[in-house]
């Protein structure tokens, strides 16, 4: 993060049109991203403490002053972090990103809720919900957002764990099939910390019966880390295959849209003997 609290977005320099209208959009929803908030917060302290002063006779305390300078540094950062988010979401601006069809409710929450977030890491994310909002807008409910808000750095990092056995199948689909697994086991995914995401709203955790992906086609494919394998089922219709014990919610759909994580050595080996009775012979070697 930048070590110059005054550093606005006007210094980005020439900007693409999608760009341009996210911070135009941003500025009109949270009240003026381009101006110069600190001297406006200063200045309205100093007349608020000119006003105690005026009715109550008094000379202003050090605990005003005190309360006074805290008031203007949290805002300071906070106008920070709303305007690292937006810089940082920029470069994953689309060409066809339609920035000016975002709610302003939307964006007045999504500030709401990001602009005491100042790690880096979880300024990324919430960069690129904000970018993937404004690239197709409805992307992200605010019940996501309101999600991502109660989420700690390490929440976010449990979560991302789990999206390194996600595979394409239709939807992004993690695939935890037995969570006693040495696999799942050795990278911190287990009976608990299943349970801690489930608590959290991202996932459905279901360690008993767990979960089928049905009325499948006879023949289809499936994808982990670009690597795709091929199924081919007994029936020419309506057929079903066990996914594991994890679903993702809605939420957490998508939030796995803006996860980056590597996949795990040895998973997609893993998963293709889970599924042996459905590869054909000469795939399965």
């Amino acid at each position: 993060m930048s070590d110059d609290k005054s550093t606005s977005l006007v210094n980005l320099g020439e900007l693409s049109k999608p760009a341009n209208t996210l911070i135009e959009k941003v500025s009109s929803a949270i009240g003026g991203i381009f101006e110069p908030w600190q001297i406006k917060r200063v200045a309205k302290a100093e007349a608020e403490a000119s006003l105690i002063k005026a009715k109550s006779e008094i000379e202003i305390t050090d605990l005003h002053r005190r309360a006074m300078h805290r008031f203007v540094e949290e805002e300071a950062n906070r106008q920070e972090n709303m305007e690292e988010i937006t810089k940082k979401s920029i470069p994953h601006l689309g060409a066809k990103s339609n920035p000016e069809k975002m709610e302003d409710d939307w964006v007045t929450n999504f500030f709401d809720k990001s602009r005491i977030v100042s790690d880096e890491e979880m300024q990324s994310i919430w960069a690129q919900v904000l970018a993937g909002e404004a690239n197709a807008p409805g992307s992200y409910s605010k019940r996501t957002v309101n999600l991502l808000g109660d989420l700690d750095k390490r929440d976010a990092e449990l979560f991302q764990t789990l999206c390194r056995f996600g595979w394409i199948f239709g939807s992004f689909t993690p695939l935890i099939f037995d969570s006693q697994e040495k696999i799942y086991n050795n990278v911190g995914i287990n009976f608990g910390s299943l349970s801690h995401l489930d608590s959290l709203g991202l996932i459905q955790f279901n360690g008993v019966s767990g979960f089928n992906r049905q009325k499948l086609p006879k023949n289809f494919t499936v994808a982990y880390c670009g690597q795709p394998l091929s199924l081919t089922m007994s029936q020419e219709s309506d057929n079903k295959i066990s996914i594991g014990q994890v679903l993702f919610t809605q939420a957490g759909q998508e939030l796995a849209r803006v996860i980056k994580a590597p996949g795990v050595e040895g998973f997609y080996d893993f998963v293709k003997d889970k599924w042996k009775a459905h590869i054909p012979n000469d795939e399965n070697t």
